[in-house]
């Protein structure tokens, strides 16, 4: 046996504790990857309602640009198909890219709704429909509006529906002589800021301040009555109309200013007249009111004047039930008026 050779005997513990062993593998830790250059989030990573809005402003961007391409094109002109098709294509388009591959369910909806817009059959929820193209040149709505035979008259229109006044009776009817005697005349009230002379009574008819009218006589007071007869005369003080007849309509309209609130007015006459060497309209009427609970009632007139170069004159008369006794005074003014 050579030394260090022991054979089949066991080996000293301080002998196998220096004998050769193999290395062990060097085992390397690969270093983190470098961070990507583009720190953006991809479309995977973004969270589905990002995506879900993206896809709703690119559908309002196609809306839009639809809407100005019917608004260039002109109304009651159909849209050519080249123009409505890349309308689609690019709504969709802005969808595809907006959406990515997780978006592929709000792509449809998308393109659903830019077909729509395209075609006028489909309503974007939210939002009013869109008539097509033909449906926009059959519409009498979508032509320019024909211009009217003339400006439209409120105050006529106010008058027409207004409850207190009625409409004018269709045939003329005459002013019937009223209860009483005339008063005593004596000349002429000249109105020349109206164009217009009236009788001027004596007696009963004071004359009082003018203002606001041209010129005004009134009767005396009456114990617990608060109106009492009034006669003036002015330029017409409404819209001058296309006729004598509707001008003084809306004069006598005008007159329930002088009576009390909640007048309401019946017809007595309609006829033309003639003030002098000019044309004019009288009306007649009943004013209707109640007076501390108790119905009363006042007859009144209305003369239109046409007056050259000027506003027709109105020469205007009322008196209440509680001085019936000057109700022909009426008749008497109506007669007399002239034009200067």
């Amino acid at each position: 046996m050579s030394p260090g050779d022991y054979g089949t005997k066991a080996v000293p513990s301080y002998i196998a504790a220096e004998a050769e062993t193999t290395p062990l593998p060097k085992i390397t830790v690969p270093p983190p990857p470098a961070p990507a250059t583009n720190s953006g989030k991809s479309l995977g990573d973004l969270p589905m309602r990002v995506v879900y809005r993206a896809v709703a402003v690119a559908a309002g961007v196609g809306i839009l640009g639809a809407s100005v391409a019917f608004a260039v094109l002109g109304r009651g002109t159909p849209a050519p198909a080249a123009v409505r098709a890349p309308a689609a294509q690019g709504v969709t388009q802005q969808a595809a890219a907006a959406s990515g591959v997780a978006g592929g369910a709000a792509i449809g909806t998308a393109t659903s709704a830019a077909t729509g817009v395209a075609t006028g059959a489909v309503a974007t929820p939210g939002l009013s429909p869109l008539p097509s193209a033909s449906s926009l040149s059959a519409s009498p709505l979508s032509a320019s509006p024909e211009p009217s035979s003339g400006p439209v008259d409120t105050a006529m229109a106010a008058a027409l529906h207004d409850p207190r006044v009625p409409t004018l009776p269709a045939n003329e009817r005459k002013l019937r002589r009223l209860h009483g005697h005339p008063a005593h005349i004596r000349g002429l009230v000249k109105d020349r800021r109206s164009g217009v002379a009236l009788p001027r009574f004596t007696k009963s008819w004071t004359l009082a301040k003018a203002s606001p009218f041209a010129s005004r006589q009134v009767l005396p007071k009456v114990k617990g009555m608060s109106y009492r007869g009034l006669l003036v005369s002015c330029p017409v003080p409404i819209p001058q109309q296309e006729t004598l007849r509707d001008t003084a309509f809306l004069a006598a309209r005008w007159t329930l200013n002088h009576h009390p609130s909640g007048a309401t007015i019946t017809w007595t006459a309609s006829q033309p007249m003639k003030a002098g060497k000019r044309k004019g309209w009288l009306l007649g009427y009943t004013v209707h009111y109640t007076v501390k609970g108790k119905k009363r009632t006042s007859a009144a007139a209305l003369a239109l004047v046409d007056v050259p170069d000027r506003k027709p004159a109105v020469v205007f008369v009322t008196i209440p039930d509680s001085q019936k006794k000057r109700w022909r005074d009426i008749n008497a003014v109506m007669s007399s008026v002239k034009a200067l």
